[in-house]
């Protein structure tokens, strides 16, 4: 992920031993008793990471708990991300005085079925996708973009957003990709100025896809 954040953002990716790591009483604290195996390993590598980025910024060891709907909560004046799927886990911090948010996210590069493909493209981003280079699984690329977008948007707006309420416009060769958010969702929302654009990169590289945007101050 370092590849696609600019410097003020620092960024930490898993290693090995980092999905069997230590994690604070207030991240142990939301898991509880229950929590599956694979639930348990994703979040410790996630929150390892967490701390090692803002490491990165300089700071001090602090938790990274989970909010009611699992977002992460991060220390006052940070703004971060986390993603996770199978065999990889990264982790993005940065000061709210750099950037206002930050979204990442992290999928296989694999092709998915005309179900998914209803549930997360408009019509005008299956024709993209029938335009572009063959090779690459491209739903997959628009799929995790919108996450991405998501988790950029959240921390500030705090209301959801749909798959369908980003409509996304990509460019290959660059590598980037511009989602531009639904007039619909602009006007429900509860801060003054949320993002109606957001921009960021993608990778697809050693059978992964990779996304990053953030969000620049006002």
């Amino acid at each position: 992920m370092r590849d696609l954040l600019p410097a003020t953002v620092a960024v930490a990716v898993a290693s090995p031993d980092d999905w069997a790591g230590e994690l604070l009483a207030a991240e142990q604290a939301c898991l509880g008793d229950r929590a599956v195996q694979t639930r348990r390993r994703d979040f410790t590598a996630g929150r390892v990471c967490a701390r090692r980025a803002m490491a990165g910024l300089g700071l001090p060891p602090a938790a990274v708990p989970a909010a009611a709907d699992r977002a992460p909560v991060w220390p006052a004046g940070i703004v971060g991300t986390i993603t996770h799927t199978t065999g990889y886990c990264a982790a993005a911090a940065a000061r709210s005085t750099d950037v206002r948010s930050v979204g990442m996210d992290a999928e296989q590069h694999r092709e998915v079925n005309e179900g998914v493909r209803r549930l997360v493209l408009l019509p005008e981003e299956e024709e993209i996708c029938a335009r572009l280079p063959g090779g690459i699984s491209w739903p997959v690329v628009l799929f995790s973009a919108k996450e991405t977008v998501y988790k950029v948007w959240y921390p500030v707006v705090g209301s959801w957003l749909d798959f369908h309420d980003a409509r996304l416009e990509l460019d290959p060769d660059a590598g980037t990709f511009t989602a531009r958010i639904a007039p619909a969702r602009l006007d429900a929302a509860a801060v003054a100025d949320p993002p109606a654009t957001v921009t960021g990169r993608f990778v697809v590289a050693d059978g992964l896809v990779r996304t990053a945007a953030v969000l620049p101050l006002r």
